[in-house]
């Protein structure tokens, strides 16, 4: 049985799915993986281009219901121990399986790898920095990760056991940050977690990116969904256990990425979020764990004594 099964949803790729797949089926191990392609209901012609891999891809077309459902039909079919994600419009280096592979056989829960950002031609944009570190727990790799990695709950840049999902019926959610929802509570119930310095997971910089083309009542939703994704993480962590420094962290992790949201925001929805920011008590939650952690401390710290007028 493959170790890994690699979920790829697509959706309107046509363009890039091609590349996509190629960097799959020429892994160097490529014996050690499942590739299952996902089409969330393209109305392209993705599908015609998925379909000339489909002697070496695990195909499945669904009506669309977005990525969040997409990624969690791809873990049900899933049939390998691990899983890891690849977006349809990005690619990975040949050799990934070949050089991550000794964590596998050491079993390690999750396993991290680093991201590059590329034009469409494949020109290389930026090498995004993490940190690295050899075997510890999911509770000391989320002190590490949480102040220092910009890329902490992106779901492209891991391996994960499929049973961190299944044992602690964890899925993606159907929202906006549905990645910042899940990735570090999965890295915190992990038992052991590896962070390399591979450069592995090309992540493609288009016109089209959800990223960049964000209207105000987009922005709306997603200052939404984010706290109800807090809600979701007090919920859940009070269920695991862990050390009540694990979730403090993690309660910083989260207060300071929906603060720096607020300022995104305008007149009474600004007010209307603020209120909802008061009920949860972020204040209390504001801490400093490094030397930028204080400079955002204090700058936070600022805005909610002066403007977010927050107590």
């Amino acid at each position: 049985m493959a170790k890994i099964s690699v979920i790829v949803p697509v959706y309107n790729t046509e363009n890039y799915i091609e590349k996509c797949l190629e960097s799959l089926i020429h892994q160097t191990r490529k014996e050690e993986i499942e590739i299952i392609v996902v089409n969330d209901g393209s109305t392209d012609h993705s599908e015609e281009k998925i379909k000339k891999y489909e002697k070496h891809i695990k195909y499945y077309a669904k009506e669309n219901e977005g990525i969040a459902k997409t990624r969690n039909f791809g873990i049900e079919k899933a049939t390998s121990e691990y899983v890891m994600f690849v977006d349809a419009d990005d690619y990975v280096d040949t050799t990934l399986v070949e050089k991550l592979e000794p964590y596998l056989d050491k079993q390690i829960d999750l396993i991290k790898f680093k991201l590059q950002k590329v034009d469409g031609k494949g020109k290389l944009l930026e090498r995004i920095e993490g940190p690295v570190f050899e075997t510890i727990t999911g509770e000391e790799a989320f002190d590490r990760l949480y102040s220092e990695d910009v890329l902490l709950d992106s779901p492209c840049v891991y391996i994960i056991k499929k049973e961190l999902f299944t044992k602690n019926h964890f899925q993606f959610q159907q929202r906006y940050h549905e990645d910042f929802g899940l990735i570090p509570l999965l890295i915190l119930v992990a038992k052991s977690v590896v962070s390399t310095n591979y450069y592995l997971y090309s992540y493609v910089q288009v016109e089209n990116s959800i990223t960049r083309n964000e209207d105000y009542e987009k922005t709306l939703k997603r200052m939404e969904d984010v706290l109800l994704h807090y809600d979701n993480m007090i919920e859940t962590i009070g269920k695991l256990e862990l050390r009540e420094s694990s979730k403090e962290n993690i309660k910083i992790y989260y207060t300071n990425a929906i603060l720096l949201k607020l300022k995104d925001l305008k007149g009474k929805d600004q007010k209307y979020y603020i209120q909802q920011v008061q009920k949860r008590n972020f204040a209390k939650n504001i801490k400093a764990r490094n030397i930028k952690q204080l400079i955002k401390k204090l700058l936070l710290k600022i805005n909610i004594k002066l403007y977010l007028k927050l107590r």
